[in-house]
Order: structure tokens, then C-alpha cells, then sequence
């Protein structure tokens, strides 16, 4: 009778363990999945919004932590010249014509002379008749920010299918109307433009492996996270610290945008920036609410 009741005590403390949710299965730290306490989140945004004061130029962001949702925004759906921002949909485009058929990643394109352009990237010194993979475009395009890659993509695509594609994603505001470097076409007002929102979306579905396809939103976050450009978001963060981001750079133009890994919970910052402060101030500013938002996930 006596085994028969400890029996029963046993069973039933091992039903109540059972109940609890999660026993039996790795369960994320509470810490973690929650993100910054709300005292933490309200001084990041005073901290930011009080930055802005010494800021002269044009800024919208979005700064949204990825477990809660919760958001601080500025300016979200102003519209800026997207500069190299634009690369990021651009290579979902290009992952997403590689799983319809239209190309494959491993097609061999031979860098012509016409293809090369000033800025950002290696290809340009390259020499003329150099084979480069579709893969390996789309790579030098967001790790080194190669504007020389990223129009070979846009003539291997077109902006037609690109426009549609950008649609596709919900970029409504996003467009494409000019290749990287056309600064003639610039002049003329044919200008890429895009929103702290929009560029915040897409890195969101990135993260979220819900932009294009799962297999694609990894490849596209593996090329992020490999980003060689770090004087903006990750400038004053430790470099322990994971981040999976793109920038813009032209005249009066500077942004960047992209996801915080951190130990409290994943974040994303999506600043964008115009006028005439200067890239350096600009560069700096940026750089100041990323630490701000990486102090509040300490």
C-alpha cells in the first residue's frame, strides 16, 4: 500500500513537471527572448531622439527589436536616395530568378570593359575578360559593396524585372531607375530611392527566412554578415558583436542598415541620411545610435 501511495506521489509530481511548458525542451532565456527591460528601451529612445538635436542633415530610422516588436522610428517613410541600399533587394532578385530558372548562380559572366565603374569595389581594377560567377557578383556586391558587380547583375536581369521583383517584396516606395555610378542620369533627376521602412522590411524578412524562400533569405543573410564596410553601424560596438548590414555612400547620401546578434535579443537599426553635414559627421551619427542601441541590449 505504501509503494502503491509513493508510486502515485511520483507520478504525479513527474505530470506537474510535464505541464510546465517547454519541460523536456530547450526553452530561450527569458532575458533573451524579452529584450531590453522597458526602463532600458524609453533611455534608448531618449538617447537617440536627443542625438538628433546636433544632427544638421535629413535622418529617418527605424530601430525595432526583433523579439517584441516593439519600434522607435523617425522619418520612416521619407523618401531617400537609396545609394547602395538599393543592392540588398537586388540580390533577393537575383536569388529569387535563380530558384525560377531564369539564371543560375554558377553562370559565368566575363567582365567587360564598359561593365567597369568607379566607387566601391575590386572589379574595376580587374582585368578586361575576367570570369565572375553570378554568385560571386552578388558576393562582391554587398560584402565589398561593388558598384562594377551590381550593374553586370542589373543587365543580367534588367530593371524591368527587377522593378517587378521590388514590387513583389512589397517595396513599394523602393525603385530602381538608374545603374550605380550614372551620375549623367543623376543629374537629369533619374534617381533610386528608397525609406528607412522599406530598407527596415526587407532585412526583417531576411531574418524572418520569409524573403524569397528560406535557402535564399540564409544565402542573402551569410553575404550580410560578411560585410566588409564596418565605419557606421558596428564602428563603436565590440567586435564579438554580429552584424549583418549594408551601407550607402554618394554625394550628400550616407546610410546603413541591419541587424544587431546580441545577447539580449536580436535588433534592427535602419538610419538614412541627407544633406550637407558630410560624410564623415553623417558616418558618425550613425555610428552613435548603434551604440546606443547595443548599450541598451548590454
Amino acid at each position: 500500500m505504501r509503494i502503491n501511495v509513493v508510486s502515485s506521489l511520483l507520478l504525479a509530481a513527474a505530470a506537474a513537471l510535464l505541464a510546465v511548458p517547454g519541460f523536456g525542451q530547450y526553452v530561450a532565456p527569458q532575458e533573451s527572448a524579452a529584450g531590453p527591460a522597458p526602463q532600458k528601451w524609453q533611455e534608448l529612445e531618449t538617447n537617440v531622439r536627443r542625438s538628433l538635436r546636433d544632427f544638421q542633415g535629413e535622418i529617418g530610422f527605424v530601430i525595432k527589436d526583433l523579439q517584441s516588436g516593439r519600434a522607435i522610428v523617425h522619418n520612416p517613410d521619407r523618401r531617400f536616395p537609396s545609394a547602395s541600399m538599393v543592392k540588398i533587394p537586388i540580390m533577393a532578385a537575383c536569388y529569387k530568378a535563380a530558384e525560377e530558372g531564369r539564371i543560375s548562380l554558377q553562370d559565368v559572366l566575363k567582365l567587360e570593359r564598359r561593365d567597369k565603374v568607379r566607387g566601391s569595389g575590386v572589379l574595376r581594377a580587374a582585368p578586361t575578360g575576367t570570369p565572375v560567377t553570378v554568385e560571386k557578383l552578388i558576393d562582391l556586391m554587398i560584402t565589398d559593396s561593388d558598384n562594377t558587380a551590381a550593374n553586370m547583375l542589373i543587365d543580367l536581369l534588367g530593371f524591368d524585372y527587377l522593378g517587378q521583383t521590388f514590387k513583389d517584396l512589397g517595396l513599394d516606395r523602393t525603385n530602381l531607375s538608374r545603374k550605380m555610378m550614372d551620375f549623367r542620369s543623376r543629374a537629369n533627376g533619374v534617381e533610386n530611392y528608397t525609406t528607412p521602412r522599406e530598407m527596415a522590411g526587407i532585412l526583417e524578412m531576411i531574418y524572418r527566412r520569409t524573403c524569397v524562400s528560406p535557402a535564399a533569405s540564409e544565402k542573402c543573410l551569410d553575404c550580410l554578415r560578411r560585410q566588409r564596410v564596418n565605419d557606421r553601424i558596428p564602428r563603436y560596438l565590440p567586435r564579438t558583436v554580429t552584424v549583418a548590414h549594408k551601407t550607402g555612400l554618394e554625394n550628400k547620401v550616407c546610410h546603413d542598415a541591419g541587424v544587431l546578434f546580441t545577447a539580449k535579443g536580436d535588433v534592427l537599426v535602419a538610419v538614412l541620411t541627407e544633406g550637407n553635414t558630410g560624410a564623415i559627421i553623417a558616418k558618425r551619427m550613425i555610428a552613435r545610435i548603434s551604440a546606443f542601441v547595443y548599450r541598451a541590449y548590454k
